[in-house]
């Protein structure tokens, strides 16, 4: 199959010198670095793999954790509120 590939100057310089060390043409070069370069690279990327620990139970209830924050912060709210109506 021809196709065409814009390769970077200092990959094509590599490519003509190893065709030129080893006495080969240089689509077959180009061709077997593809190759190994993929197949290597499949073989070299396993799946990324989470660790997980066990936090062990939880000391504080946190079933209503929620409600407990929006509380706070409505207190907090009303807290920076109250110096501004005073002002006026």
């Amino acid at each position: 199959m021809r196709t065409t590939v814009t390769l970077e100057p200092d990959v094509q310089k590599l490519l003509k010198d190893a065709a030129h060390r080893q006495g080969v043409p240089f689509k077959q070069v180009l061709n077997d670095a593809v190759r190994a370069g993929l197949c290597r690279g499949a073989a070299r990327a396993p799946a990324f793999k989470q660790r997980v620990f066990s936090l062990g139970r939880p000391k504080v209830d946190l079933t209503k954790a929620g409600a407990l924050a929006a509380d706070l912060e409505d207190a907090e709210r009303a807290a920076k509120a109250r110096p501004a109506a005073r002002r006026r």
